[in-house]
Order: structure tokens, then C-alpha cells, then sequence
């Protein structure tokens, strides 16, 4: 039954949202500082989501998934956001780069391999495509794979790949004769091995790493779809993976405002809330319009995003609008506390590095711009 709600859309939206907001509550939340602390994903984590049925949130029921649209995809990132961009990071990695884009473009003996396995979180998953020379540029990528035999050999370097620390298995991109082609790549293969984790700012809830192939085997039943057919599994799952990054920028601006909104009215200073100032009334109004807009903004794209309706133009426009709004939200949020917003006692420190990343990650904002200003004027021509 539809409800009408922009955010709720259906019964089953609403269910999935007080769903996700208790667990995020009862576990996300306790356990968020400490592996930001010390850089480590929270693995038995994901494998509860996974119980919760949602490793799978886009995946029809009959193939052992939640069988949402991307409006579910969008609610649980936005939840989870709220307590741990990071480990939702490690959560979006998994179930959006590698479990969405799998199904769509995997033969049903792929699918009966991997997917029980990938649902239920016993093998961690994730997605190689940048690389140490090629980032916005996918068509610059330099991996390349070689048939031989019953194999395609594989050679190169995919860097600051998220899960690639705890992942079994991975999408990954790489060139046939010049033609980007995807594979599946298990932890096992013959010469596969990833870096040292890499340290990073934010996020740490999630672990980074390097997937090196250096005459990596990987058996030709691995091969996603055909030959060359690498850029087109690509991009209709970009338009998801921007649409849920700019989800979980909205759960970080959510929280802020919230945040800054209580403390507010609790400190004082000069023997009046803070809430009575008018600076403060500045970070809290225009923290709060913000929020809201992006929130709307994304939610409205996610209701004409899906593996049948491609919207690029759309899913630009919410990343583009929503990730800086994250981070200045997060920066308000700082700025409203002062002295305790910088500690790390407080989430919004942690709240304000991860949303950096947002701005960086899924498509840099300038590519963004760059994609927006093509695909606008492509669809008005002059006369």
C-alpha cells in the first residue's frame, strides 16, 4: 500500500526504516567509536545485517534477497549513517558494489556460488576498479587479462579499495584486449594478494588495501557476462552507488543537526542557552534547511532510479548537491560546540572526518559537474 510519503513511500519502506533505526541504535551505535579508534571493520557486524536479510536489500526475493527498490537502499545508508559512515561504507562496498552489481550481470551458476555465501555475510565482498594511475578515468585503467586455457591471467593494481583487508571475493575491472571486462576474483586465486592496509582520515570503520594481481589464474567461469561488457555493468551500477554515498551524507547531516540542536539548548553561556544567540541560530536554521533539502533531493531521485530506469542526471545531481552538505553540516555541528566538538568524547569529530570522503569517493564532485554539464546540454540542444 502506497502512503504517499516521499521518505516512506510504502508500509514496507516505513517497517524497513524503524527496522534499521533500532539496529542502528542497539548496535551500530555502541560499537562505532571503537573501530574508528582502531581502523578495523567490524565484520561479526556486517554478518548480523545479514541476518536482518539486507546484505541483499536489492536483490528479488526469490534469488535470497530483501527484493527493495533503491528508496530501501536509500533508507538503510541513511540510517546506519547516523551512528557509523564508516561502517556503512564497509556495508555499501559490499552490498551495492559488489552484491548489486554481481546479480545483474552474473549467469545463475555464478549466482548459486556466491550469493548464499555473500548474503549471509560468511564471505566479506567488495569491488576493484581505481587504480594508482587511473581514478575518474576508468577508461585509463592499465590491469589487463589475458586468456589462456580454461584461465584469464591478470595482471595489475587496483588501489584504495574498501573491504579489501577482510574480502573474500571482488568485481573486479580489467582490459581484454582492450576492453574492459569484468571478473570475479576470490581471495584464493593464484597470484592474488593485497597490500598493508592503508591508514586514512575518516571512515575508519572500514579497512582500505590494495588488490595486486600478479599473473593472477582466474578461471574463465569467473567472468561476468562477456568480453568487453565491463563498462556497461559499470556505469548503470555507478548511478546506485552515487545515489546511496549521497543517503549516507544526509544520515551524517541528520545527525549533526541534531546534535547541535540539543547542545544548544543545553550549554549556556552569559547566563542564556546558546540557542539565543543569533550566530548559533545561523548554524542551526541553515544546518537544518540544508539537511532537508538534500535529504528531499535524494529520496526524490531514488524514486526513478532503478536497474530499468537509468538516471545519471539525477543521481549526479543528489551526490553533487548532498556530499558537501555532510561535511559543512558536521562542520556547523563542530563549530556550534566548540571546544567538546573537537574531542573525540563527541561523534561529531568522527561525524566531520568521515564526511570528507563523500566529496572524494563514488566520483569526485568535479566529475560530477563534468558529467551534469554534458548530459544537460546533450538533452537541451540549441535550435
Amino acid at each position: 500500500m502506497t502512503t504517499g510519503d516521499l521518505f516512506n513511500p510504502t508500509e514496507e519502506h516505513r517497517m524497513l526504516r524503524d527496522l534499521i533505526t533500532e539496529f542502528t541504535q542497539q548496535e551500530v551505535e555502541p560499537q562505532a567509536s571503537t573501530h574508528d579508534a582502531s581502523g578495523t571493520m567490524n565484520v561479526e557486524l556486517m554478518r548480523k545485517v545479514g541476518e536482518l536479510g539486507l546484505l541483499g536489500i536489492t536483490i528479488p526475493t526469490e534469488a535470497g534477497g530483501a527484493g527493495m527498490d533503491s528508496v530501501g537502499a536509500v533508507i538503510v545508508h541513511h540510517e546506519l549513517s547516523k551512528s557509523d559512515p564508516g561502517f556503512c561504507l564497509a556495508y555499501l562496498a559490499h552490498s551495492m558494489l559488489f552484491v548489486n552489481n554481481f546479480y545483474h550481470c552474473s549467469s545463475e551458476q555464478q549466482r548459486a556460488r556466491y550469493l548464499p555465501r555473500v548474503l549471509s555475510g560468511e564471505w566479506i565482498a567488495g569491488m576493484g576498479m581505481t587504480e594508482p594511475g587511473a581514478g575518474t578515468d576508468v577508461l585509463g585503467m592499465s590491469t589487463t587479462a589475458v586468456r589462456s586455457g580454461d584461465h584469464y591471467v591478470l595482471n595489475g593494481t587496483k588501489t584504495y579499495i574498501t573491504n579489501a583487508c577482510e574480502g573474500h571475493c571482488f568485481l573486479v575491472y580489467a582490459k581484454v584486449e582492450g576492453r574492459v571486462s569484468a571478473f570475479i576474483v576470490d581471495r584464493d586465486c593464484p597470484g592474488f594478494t593485497t597490500s598493508q592496509h592503508i591508514e586514512k582520515l575518516g571512515m575508519r570503520g572500514s579497512t582500505m588495501a590494495e588488490l595486486i594481481f600478479d599473473d593472477c589464474r582466474v578461471p574463465v567461469a569467473n567472468l561476468l557476462g562477456e568480453e568487453g561488457q565491463g563498462i556497461t555493468h559499470m556505469m548503470r551500477n555507478l548511478e546506485l552507488e552515487r545515489l546511496t554515498l549521497a543517503a549516507m551524507s544526509v544520515g551524517i547531516a541528520d545527525r549533526c543537526v541534531d546534535i547541535m540542536i540539543r547542545h544548544a539548548q543545553e550549554r549556556r553561556a552569559f547566563g542564556e542557552p546558546l540557542v539565543n544567540f543569533g550566530q548559533i541560530q545561523r548554524y542551526l536554521a541553515d544546518g537544518y534547511a540544508m539537511t532537508e533539502a538534500a535529504k528531499s533531493l535524494v529520496y526524490h531521485v531514488a524514486h526513478h532510479c532503478g536497474p530499468d530506469a537509468r538516471n545519471r542526471i539525477g543521481t549526479d545531481a543528489a551526490k553533487l548537491f548532498a556530499a558537501p552538505v555532510g561535511k559543512t553540516v558536521a562542520d556547523y555541528a563542530m563549530q556550534v560546540m566548540g571546544g567538546s566538538g573537537y574531542c573525540r568524547e563527541y561523534p561529531v569529530e568522527r561525524l566531520w572526518r568521515d564526511a570528507k570522503l563523500l566529496e572524494i569517493g563514488g566520483g569526485t564532485i568535479e566529475a560530477h559537474q563534468k558529467n551534469l554539464s554534458k548530459d544537460l546540454t546533450r538533452s537541451r540542444p540549441l535550435a
